[in-house]
């Protein structure tokens, strides 16, 4: 098959390209890079020379056209690759917003992907309306990426890459595309369960762990290392402000503890401040892994994220056999560490333990065929 990826988080479609590519298909990427983080991309919706643009320069500019500079640059990257973007068998968008750029435009330019292409899926990946919607809807659900928003409406402002999934612009397109595309895909139990009820809803396929690209061997020093990797985009989502907490009082109880912070770190340096730890601080506000903590259990390390009920009833997994669950309650987290850091011996256990779980159910070739397969089917019963 031919297939296009549009859009990029945390490595996702990357590691997806490199599975299809294995199996012997033909593979294009176009994405705006997530970011800091600068994954590959074949076309680049991102303009780098956007970075030196003074932060006053760039408020002004939304003030004064409702959108940051840089969506427009997107959208317009978009029309001049666009006659690129034809006759594929697929089409994959990361999320509601693959493209990135101003929502109207982006209206008009997923109906000429659904228009030239033989079909088009949305992969449940990120914020979007439909799962922040359920989000703020349910009241019985234990926490969600919204609590800390709920809890201190001051945080608004931290927000606003959130937030703006409620504007109208951005309901209208993620109508359309739920409307127009063949099916719907989830990456994790995050997004599996706002999805649930969905008649487009295809299934969740876990995120794809490109293993030999991770193949790092290490051995455990003699101290135990704690690593947070902080993006500050995401920090009250993921819930840090309670990982910092922890990490001072572990600093007091154990100060033979090395504990390492990073912030924004490009993806490949952060790998290998990764290689180097032994415990991962990843998020709070979760119920399943993402990417940072897959490919950090694909390393063998103990990582503190989501692995809420939902999680273990899934894959069949007892708590803190995989990864550790991360709650929002300094406490819990502080006696976690301290259990560990105690017990040296089940860090090693509980790597191990995560570096199987990863190779069993998110192999890249292995997650790859299951996307064939959702495809291939879903493209048959929509003919």
């Amino acid at each position: 098959m031919k297939i296009l990826l549009i859009g990029e988080y945390s490595n996702l479609h990357n590691s997806l390209k490199l599975g299809l590519i294995a199996k012997g298909h033909t593979v294009t990427l176009a994405s705006a890079e997530d970011g800091f983080k600068s994954f590959n991309s074949d076309f680049k919706f991102k303009d780098k020379n956007l970075k030196s643009t003074p932060v006053f320069l760039s408020k002004l500019f939304k003030l004064l056209f409702k959108y940051y500079f840089s969506f427009y640059a997107k959208s317009i990257r978009f029309e001049f690759y666009k006659k690129h973007f034809k006759e594929y068998d697929v089409i994959q968008l990361i999320n509601q917003h693959a493209i990135g750029g101003i929502p109207l435009i982006e209206r008009k330019q997923i109906n000429f992907l659904k228009k030239h292409n033989k079909s088009m899926f949305l992969l449940s990946c990120g914020d979007d309306t439909y799962s922040l919607n359920y989000y703020k809807s349910q009241n019985s659900l234990k926490y969600s990426i919204l609590t800390p928003l709920k809890e201190n409406k001051k945080l608004k402002k931290e927000y606003e890459s959130t937030l703006r999934y409620y504007d109208k612009e951005y309901i209208k397109l993620a109508e359309q595309i739920h409307l127009t595309c063949d099916g719907i895909i989830a990456s994790d139990i995050d997004y599996h369960i706002p999805l649930k009820n969905n008649p487009k809803y295809l299934g969740m396929i876990p995120n794809p762990v490109a293993l030999n690209k991770l193949n790092v061997k290490q051995e455990r020093g003699s101290k135990t290392t704690i690593l947070l990797g902080i993006n500050t985009t995401s920090y009250h989502k993921k819930g840090i402000g309670y990982f910092e907490r922890a990490l001072e009082k572990i600093k007091e109880k154990h100060p033979n503890v090395i504990i390492k912070k990073t912030k924004n770190l490009p993806f490949d340096e952060y790998i290998q401040e990764l290689n180097n730890t032994d415990i991962l601080l990843d998020q709070v506000y979760g119920y399943d892994q993402g990417y940072n903590a897959l490919e950090a259990m694909a390393l063998g390390k103990v990582v503190f994220t989501g692995a809420e009920k939902e999680f273990l009833d899934y894959y069949n997994v007892k708590e803190d056999e995989v990864a550790i669950n991360a709650l929002p309650d300094v406490n819990h987290l502080v006696e976690k560490l301290t259990h560990l850091i105690q017990h040296p011996e089940l860090i090693k256990k509980i790597g191990a333990n995560a570096k199987e779980f990863v190779k069993k159910h998110h192999e890249v070739t292995m997650i790859a065929q299951k996307y064939i397969e959702t495809w291939t089917s879903a493209t048959r019963l929509s003919e």
